[in-house]
Parts: C-alpha cells; sequence; structure tokens
C-alpha cells in the first residue's frame, strides 16, 4: 500500500511530520508493506537564495511581522521539533530556494532513495546550516547517501527532473493541497500538516484495512496432475 507525501525541504513542520508518521508506521504491523512515496512541493516557488539573509529576516519581510515576532514562531516549532528528537538551529539556517534539491530528491527516488534524500536535506537545512541550493552542497549530501556523483552533477547542470517536480506541484493542485505535509493513504484518506503520531496510526489501519480485501489474490486453479512447467530448481516436466 502506498502512502505519499507532498512536503518542502524548507518546511519546518514537515520535517516534524515526517519524525511523527515514522513512529507511527515503526509500530504498524504491516510496515513492511507499506510504500511511501515523497512528493514535491513548494512554499514559495518565488523565493530568491540569499545567505546573507537570515530566516527571522526573511520570515519578517514576508509576513509582515517584527524581528522579535518572527524568531518567537521559529522558537515556538524549534521547541515541537526537539520533543520528536530534532535539533533545529535556525540561526544558521540559510534562505535559499528548493527547487534543485526537489529535483535531487527526483533522482534518488529512482534508486530508491527518496526517503533517505530528504532525511539528508532536512537535517542540513534546519539542523547543519547548509545551502539547499548551492550545488556543490546537494551533490556531497547525494553522494552521501550513495548517489553517483556525475549523476547528480548532470542532473544539478541541466533541467533533469524539472517536469518530475511540476507534475508533483501540479498534482498537489489538483487534488486541493494548501499546505504541507500533506500525506494521502492509499489514494483514499488524506492527513494535513504535523499531526500527532496516533493519527498517523489510525490513518495507516484504516487504509490498509480496505486496501487488503482489495487487494487481488491469486488462487492457484491448476489440475493437480499440471505438467509443461519449469521449476526454479532448473527442472522441467
Amino acid at each position: 500500500m502506498k502512502v505519499e507525501i507532498w512536503s518542502d525541504v524548507m518546511c519546518p513542520f514537515c520535517y516534524i511530520g515526517k519524525r511523527r508518521f515514522e513512529k507511527a508506521l515503526a509500530a504498524f504491523l504491516h510496515s513492511g508493506d507499506i510504500e511511501v512515496i515523497w512528493k514535491s512541493f513548494q512554499l514559495n516557488p518565488g523565493m530568491k537564495t540569499e545567505p546573507g539573509k537570515s530566516i527571522n529576516q526573511y520570515l519578517a519581510e514576508v509576513k509582515g511581522w517584527s524581528l522579535e515576532q518572527a524568531k518567537q514562531a521559529n522558537d515556538y516549532v524549534t521547541n515541537m521539533a526537539s520533543e520528536v528528537g530534532l535539533q533545529y538551529d535556525f540561526d544558521k539556517a540559510v534562505v535559499a530556494n528548493s527547487f534543485d534539491a526537489h529535483r535531487v530528491v527526483q533522482l534518488a527516488k529512482t534508486h530508491g532513495k527518496g526517503d533517505a534524500m530528504e532525511e539528508q536535506l532536512f537535517k542540513a537545512y534546519f539542523t547543519e546550516g547548509k545551502n539547499i541550493a548551492d550545488h556543490p552542497t546537494l551533490i556531497a549530501l547525494a553522494t552521501g547517501i550513495g548517489l553517483d556523483r556525475d549523476a547528480v552533477k548532470h542532473t544539478l547542470e541541466s533541467d533533469q527532473y524539472a517536469d518530475a517536480v511540476e507534475q508533483d506541484i501540479y498534482e498537489s493542485h489538483q487534488i486541493g493541497v494548501k499546505g504541507v505535509p500533506f500525506f494521502v493513504f492509499n489514494d483514499r484518506y488524506a492527513i494535513s500538516g504535523a499531526q500527532a503520531t496516533e493519527t498517523f496510526a489510525g490513518a495507516l489501519e484504516q487504509a490498509w484495512g480496505e486496501w487488503s480485501k482489495q487487494k487481488p489474490v491469486l488462487k492457484d486453479i491448476s489440475s493437480k496432475d499440471a505438467s509443461s512447467i519449469c521449476t526454479t530448481d532448473g527442472e522441467c516436466k
């Protein structure tokens, strides 16, 4: 059964939501049968990368807040993150456009490493103060999870996977996503926001209950004396 997660790597609630969902998934009896698919979303597609500007300055400008209000907002999510074992450091966070980071996630997904790439980017942005729009930084993060350096470099130097990012964003608009994180379970149930672990656990149980009933079960109706078959042990009869 699939669970799709629309997320932006510079969204503080997305990292928190990831941890809460992971806790629910770890306790889920059928966790090995769950396919988690990360989907691209940009909270501010027009954001300019400005390494010299603090996140508090950026928030104050965008929201029309004072610097103190921006700091209070970031302190609030920092405390929330600490409750799930995450360490946020907004004093080091770099204002950066996330589009290229999403393209690297799309590349990672083709190698079954989408979740690992998301984790690397979240940590880089919220904890380590790295510029997630900087190509050498993205290459280092991607190779750190085992992606080929030349493949990552080629992706960043071209427009590769840009269409995949745009497609995810288009799909989010089609299903009415207004903010992230946004979780969709088996194309049937949606959860918006970094909800409690119990909420994710309930969604997994409910979606699984329906999916497992609908999943086709192969029934062998061959006659008992069936022949003309080759088996994996090399025998043909």
